[in-house]
């Protein structure tokens, strides 16, 4: 077989209806478009989500946007930058924090991070770490302990 023996199947490939082009076409006058109407003129139409002057659902729903997955956990975060500011020789335990207003309550989880520099040798308490955090604290002498 060759390129120019190639054909579609019978009936794949079939002419666009022609409308408008006179009543002896079968699609003239109207066009399909029914009598009067927004729909029937050039241009014509609703727009999508028109429910008729109805409010619309998209209207109806509150602005939400995104989800959020049943494993996030919403962490208080604390930079190192923050702790070096308590003072030495302390555990720096969740309940430590709370006094010391660095977060809002020692009930909900907490995760340390490594914006900033440590000194001396601590022991931080806390629910989770960032990598940099646990070696800044490591490399001043300290240690991690993570809370459950």
């Amino acid at each position: 077989m060759m390129q120019h023996q190639v054909a579609p199947s019978k009936g794949a490939r079939k002419n666009r209806k022609r409308v408008g082009r006179g009543d002896a076409a079968g699609q003239g006058s109207t066009a399909g478009r029914g009598m009067k109407g927004q729909k029937s003129r050039s241009g014509g139409g609703v727009r999508p989500g028109f429910q008729g002057g109805q409010l619309a659902l998209i209207k109806s729903l509150p602005m939400i946007r995104g989800f959020t997955a049943r494993s996030h956990k919403d962490y208080q975060l604390v930079n190192l930058e923050r702790l070096a500011r308590l003072p030495d020789g302390i555990d720096i335990t969740p309940q430590v924090l709370a006094d010391a207003g660095l977060i809002d309550s020692a009930d909900r989880p907490i995760k340390i991070l490594g914006m900033g520099e440590i000194d001396g040798a601590r022991m931080v308490a806390a629910h989770a770490f960032s990598g940099s955090a646990r070696r800044k604290i490591e490399a001043a002498g300290g240690t991690v302990r993570q809370v459950d």
